[in-house]
């Protein structure tokens, strides 16, 4: 199933952005990062403890943004990865979401 998300220009670079799915009938947090031009999107749950990782609403980056950063641990995780390298889950992952670009708007894959 797919899901358009925004228009690419709702993403500042960098930035990152929430939202909320519908997957069969089951709500799904994702949360989508712009960086160096690329985009991720991971689901919104911290492999250490499932919480959400954001400390603000569409805050999802360190203070130098080079890094997605759980709220709770500070743990850190590589943007282009979803790869926990820093904090109590190092070497777990995020798990990652399929989008692509298609006419400047970004699309889910679930």
């Amino acid at each position: 199933m797919t899901t358009n998300l925004c228009d690419i220009s709702e993403i500042p670079d960098p930035g990152s952005k929430s939202f909320q799915l519908n997957d069969n009938g089951q709500s799904l947090e994702i949360f989508v990062v712009h960086k160096n031009a690329g985009f991720y999107a991971f689901i919104n749950r911290c492999p250490h403890t499932g919480i959400n990782l954001e400390w603000q609403e569409d805050r999802f980056l360190d203070l130098d943004q080079a890094f997605i950063q759980c709220a709770t641990h500070d743990a850190l995780f590589e943007i282009d990865s979803g790869r926990c390298i820093h904090g109590p889950c190092v070497g777990e992952s995020l798990s990652a979401i399929v989008i692509e670009v298609v006419d400047n708007m970004l699309v889910a894959q679930i």
